[in-house]
């Protein structure tokens, strides 16, 4: 057993661990926070580029959100366990924060080796989607819509595109590829986007999953500072066997 003059030593660096890991608790759960708002912001805003991809790319906002929820869940289980000073919870502590670390470490990992297959799978998914196009509301038609929409183009490399579909040879270009909007652009190309939606989709998929990615990669690296402050601290507590009076 310490004796008392190390405990009353120890005690000062284990109030200054516990108030520096209170205060990274607070940091990360605010992280969850933030996370779990992008994957919601990720739900709404990029819903129509997901479904044009595959069906795991429409995961990836309930991944987000998931994982902002666990760090939610955790940073709570993290403030109890340093206010109670307790070894076992902060050791518990530590393990969670380093399971995540490593599962969102694979993840970084995966999607950095497999990004220029999203390429690829956006646009073939898109050509499908416009051979397919019939205006009837089915889900790809809504997103091609969207997209051609918001973004003021037509087509995947340009207009020309919709002339190879069922769709233009019966009916011409839809509305959604209109200039002008409530126009009725039929055949005519001068009514219509010369753009196509390709180049523009993939500029904004790139600069806007910069942005998920970048701060993924933040909470990840964060975490290493929580796993090293809370085995610290249980050390501590465990080797001088304090106590809280």
């Amino acid at each position: 057993m310490a004796s008392p003059s190390r405990r009353l030593q120890t005690k000062p660096v284990i109030t200054c661990f516990k108030s520096v890991l209170l205060i990274y608790t607070f940091i990360f759960w605010i992280t969850g926070v933030i996370l779990l708002a992008v994957g919601i912001w990720g739900k709404v805003s990029l819903e129509n580029y997901f479904s044009l991809l595959n069906e795991k790319a429409t995961n990836v906002p309930f991944v987000l959100i998931g994982t902002g929820t666990v760090i939610i869940l955790l940073g709570t289980f993290g403030c109890f366990a340093t206010c109670r000073a307790s070894a076992w919870m902060l050791k518990l502590y530590a393990m969670f924060l380093t399971l995540i670390f490593l599962v969102e470490l694979v993840a970084a990992i995966v999607g950095f080796v497999f990004r220029h297959e999203i390429k690829d799978s956006f646009k073939n998914n898109y050509e499908k989607a416009l051979k397919q196009y019939n205006a009837t509301g089915d889900y790809r038609s809504n997103a091609v819509d969207k997209i051609q929409n918001t973004l003021h183009c037509c087509g995947v490399t340009d207009y020309r595109d919709w002339k190879d579909t069922n769709y233009y040879s019966e009916k011409g270009f839809p509305k959604s590829c209109c200039k002008l909007e409530g126009c009725s652009p039929e055949r005519d190309a001068d009514k219509v986007n010369s753009e196509g939606c390709f180049i523009k989709v993939m500029t904004i998929i790139e600069s806007e999953m910069g942005v998920v990615a970048g701060i993924s990669f933040g909470v990840a690296c964060f975490q290493l500072i929580g796993i090293f402050l809370a085995y610290c601290l249980s050390r501590a507590i465990t080797n001088n066997q304090y106590e809280i009076v």
